[in-house]
């Protein structure tokens, strides 16, 4: 065997949200929404964590301290993004790294998302709520973080600058509305 094995979770362990969506918020969403069963009602597919790194072009090694980082908070390692093409006008050179991202799905995006919700939103300093109105018309939620040091992974003692993050989380929600739903029956802290 290679050194690279996967070790499977657990078969009795589920992730507190996502045994809370079964038990109490697709009940919720389908006496709401009157669905016809179960497989009917709303879900998270993934959550999408992208940090874009401008001071990149000037210093390559920040990459890697953003890669570092964003593993940490992410629990997967990221995809470093590579420039498609040269823009002179921004000193960026084909294939240059610029940012990195990281897709989570099932039991990682499950458990990211209750770090989110229940540890990271209330270190956010003057915080009042995640706006509503940033879904896409399909039932999509993005919202950007200006720092990473809210995650309690993330060493502060370590950290030469903030960097922020862009957080998508993609749901099979048909329209907005229903998506709005979903999120609040989460916990997700949106405002008013």
């Amino acid at each position: 065997m290679s050194g690279n094995t996967v070790t499977k979770p657990d078969a009795k362990y589920k992730p507190r949200l996502l045994q809370d969506y079964r038990d109490r918020i697709v009940p919720a969403m389908k006496k709401e929404f009157n669905y016809s069963n179960n497989l009917a009602v709303p879900r998270l597919l993934k959550i999408v964590i992208n940090m874009g790194v401008g001071e990149a072009v000037t210093d390559q090694k920040v990459i890697e301290k953003c890669v570092k980082e964003l593993s940490m908070i992410a629990g997967q390692r990221p995809k470093i993004n590579k420039c498609r093409k040269a823009i002179s006008n921004f000193k960026i050179k084909k294939g240059m790294n610029l940012g990195c991202n990281v897709t989570l799905r099932r039991y990682r995006m499950y458990e990211f998302l209750d770090r989110l919700i229940s540890v990271a939103a209330p270190r956010i300093r003057d915080f009042r709520g995640f706006t509503p109105r940033a879904f896409d018309g399909h039932g999509n939620y993005t919202f950007g973080l200006r720092e990473q040091n809210i995650f309690p992974e993330v060493e502060v003692d370590k950290l030469d600058r903030a960097q922020g993050m862009d957080i998508t989380i993609v749901t099979s929600a048909k329209t907005n509305k229903e998506a709005l739903a979903l999120l609040k029956l989460i916990g997700f802290p949106f405002k008013g």
